[in-house]
């Protein structure tokens, strides 16, 4: 599958600032598969080490952090030689080993020439941590589950994403266009980006397959919380976890304490929160009041929503039938907006890199998604069918008046004064019709 993320490998392998890597993201979205496939295309040579179940290979770096020495050692393990600039290292599961975190700082400034990338799925987590690493001595990128433009990648759709990204102005899309990207958009719905679970689809077109291999992944997740959540905090975690698709389906979606466990309080629950936060599970997004920047700074962060990492994991936790989507039955109308509006937060997430933050004024009115694109702070609103009417979205432009306002739905591509009709399907492209 192709990966967007892989011309952020690119750069950083040819930039001439380059440091040790560290490649986040949820378990299971491909993170490993992603550096070994940028090993085969650019690369010379892949010299791969997982340290998780391995003490081994901790062990090497307990008596010093001296890379060539390390390195050397690595090389004798893997039975050939790292070669500086051809070789790519990299440390799978680094969370596993501390010392092999702080053994970045000594790899940049004694031996940059190697190129070294690192991957772990809970690494938000112990990233965390202020003894981690020294800050400043690394680079960053994260791996989320595939988008929806990735997802028509996966499925041989090159040339209607190059139509769509060359567009002459804001022209309907013909309907033969649409009718086929809604349609593969409700497939969206059913999968989400986990890369098993699309090639499952791809492979079989057969939701019991699908299905499944969601079931693993969230078995795989409740595993996760047992072995790797602190003692005081697993079953938190797992309830939480849980309670999302209840959490998110509420009608005003603020997340409630007290619905993951009846009498529970913040202060209950936020440590389990923050795990299932930074292990890149659950996605926060936070109320603003007064949208300026740096929207960060105007925070309410104990009032918020929680949202899903992936759209399809979080249609089957809430037991959703593959059929009522595909078959726009009234049974799924309830719960439609609610899962609509996790897609396009984690859309806006991929396109900006941020979480974004949502709009409410009083009980008054309510906008889904706040996020900021260069110096432009962008409300958008998530329409689940066709219906373009959002009271909402009228009163924050009435009182902002923001240079362009969006407003995402089924309904086709059109522009009005200060006001973008972006089709959910177009909205991996929001930034081109900006």
């Amino acid at each position: 599958m192709q990966r967007l993320l892989m011309d952020d490998l690119v750069r950083w392998k040819n930039s001439s600032y380059r440091k040790p890597l560290i490649l986040k993201g949820v378990r299971q979205c491909g993170k490993t598969y992603l550096l070994q496939k940028f090993a085969s295309l650019y690369c010379q040579d892949l010299a791969y080490f997982n340290f998780e179940g391995n003490p081994a290979l901790s062990e090497l770096f307990e008596r010093n952090l001296e890379p060539e020495r390390i390195i050397t050692e690595l090389g004798v393990l893997q039975g050939s030689r790292i070669k500086p600039g051809a070789t790519l290292i990299v440390f799978d599961e680094i969370q596993f080993c501390p010392q092999a975190l702080t053994f970045l700082k000594y790899q940049y400034e004694k031996a940059p020439d190697y190129h070294l990338a690192c991957a772990g799925s809970l690494l938000g987590i112990t990233l965390a941590k202020p003894s981690s690493f020294p800050v400043g001595k690394v680079d960053f990128l994260t791996l989320r589950p595939l988008n929806f433009e990735e997802f028509l990648l996966a499925q041989g759709e090159e040339d209607l994403i190059r139509h769509i990204k060359e567009l002459a102005g804001d022209s309907p899309l013909p309907k033969i266009f649409t009718d086929k990207l809604n349609a593969i958009l409700k497939s969206y719905y059913l999968t989400g980006g986990m890369p098993e679970v699309v090639a499952r689809w791809l492979e079989s077109k057969d939701i019991s397959d699908v299905e499944a291999a969601q079931d693993a992944i969230i078995n795989a997740y409740e595993l996760d919380f047992a072995k790797y959540a602190p003692v005081k905090d697993y079953s938190k975690v797992s309830l939480i976890f849980r309670s999302i698709p209840d959490q998110v389906a509420r009608e005003n979606g603020k997340f409630i304490y007290g619905r993951v466990k009846a009498g529970a309080r913040a202060r209950n629950l936020e440590d389990a929160l923050e795990w299932l936060i930074g292990a890149g599970i659950a996605h926060k997004v936070c109320k603003v009041e007064k949208p300026a920047m740096p929207l960060s700074a105007y925070a309410d962060r104990s009032h918020f929503k929680l949202y899903l990492a992936d759209t399809g994991l979080l249609r089957r936790m809430a037991r959703l039938p593959a059929s009522v989507i595909l078959e726009e039955s009234p049974a799924y109308s309830e719960f439609k907006g609610a899962l609509v509006e996790n897609y396009g937060l984690n859309e806006l997430i991929g396109i900006s890199g941020e979480t974004p933050f949502y709009w409410k004024s009083g009980n008054q009115a309510e906008v889904d998604f706040l996020t900021q694109i260069g110096e432009q702070i962008i409300p958008v609103q998530v329409k689940a069918s066709t219906n373009l009417k959002s009271r909402s979205l009228a009163e924050y432009r009435k009182k902002y008046s923001p240079e362009i306002a969006i407003r995402t739905s089924l309904a086709n591509l059109k522009r009005e004064e200060g006001l973008l009709n972006l089709p959910l399907y177009l909205l991996f492209a929001l930034k081109r019709f900006l």
